[in-house]
């Protein structure tokens, strides 16, 4: 049941950049929900995962490849309408690509994602409920409100609501959007800097599953 709530993220995360896309401002405004929905699911099936006794190795896998295609997919496609610069997908890309390729090597050796973690700063940082809950509250309400915004401002053409409004909207979750930045380098970060003593205890033949 978790990974099918996993892999149902996929089609509502298309549905909702065809949304984001469509020229009518309430369809723009239809993608809000779905974006938040699409953070929802990401708890949900880690939720259904634990309650069930549903957690595994594919199950991690799963989580992080939705997560990442979520992420990268909206990033791009809001630097694209020209809601966040260009440099805050690419630093997502670069992040994201350096930590599944370091977290890579620990899948093949059957070592869960989250669980390469050794040091307790790291752990904290990357595994633990709060940061997680943290970076999936800031991600819905930076996601959510770039949605937002972009149906705001076609609102705004028809002069449905005043221009502010959309200025102001995108000034808030632009700010929103560096602090969602800052928080995925930080759980980021700790993965890499860890690589070199979790791969070397990996090729001794150290612990390959937690």
């Amino acid at each position: 049941m978790a990974n099918l709530i996993t892999i149902a993220r996929f089609p509502v995360l298309i549905l909702a950049i065809v949304l984001l896309y469509l020229p009518s401002a309430p369809a723009k405004l239809a993608s809000v929900p779905l974006l938040i929905l699409l953070i929802v699911m990401d708890s949900l099936d880690g939720y259904v995962a634990r309650s069930r006794n549903e957690t595994s190795l594919l199950g991690s896998v799963l989580d992080i490849m939705a997560d990442r295609a979520v992420e990268l997919a909206l990033w791009i496609v809001f630097a694209h309408l020209r809601l966040v610069p260009v440099v805050i997908p690419l630093i997502f890309v670069v992040r994201g690509v350096a930590v599944d390729s370091v977290r890579s090597v620990g899948i093949s050796r059957g070592v869960a994602p989250f669980s390469t973690m050794r040091t307790r700063v790291g752990k904290w940082l990357v595994g633990s409920p709060w940061m997680r809950s943290s970076y999936a509250i800031i991600k819905a309400i930076s996601f959510a409100g770039l949605a937002l915004t972009n149906a705001l401002a076609a609102f705004a053409k028809g002069a449905a609501v005043p221009p502010d409004w959309v200025t102001t909207a995108h000034t808030i979750f632009t700010v929103t959007t560096w602090i969602a930045l800052v928080l995925c380098l930080a759980r980021g970060i700790p993965v890499v800097a860890e690589a070199a003593s979790n791969l070397k205890e990996i090729e001794r033949g150290g612990p390959t599953a937690s």
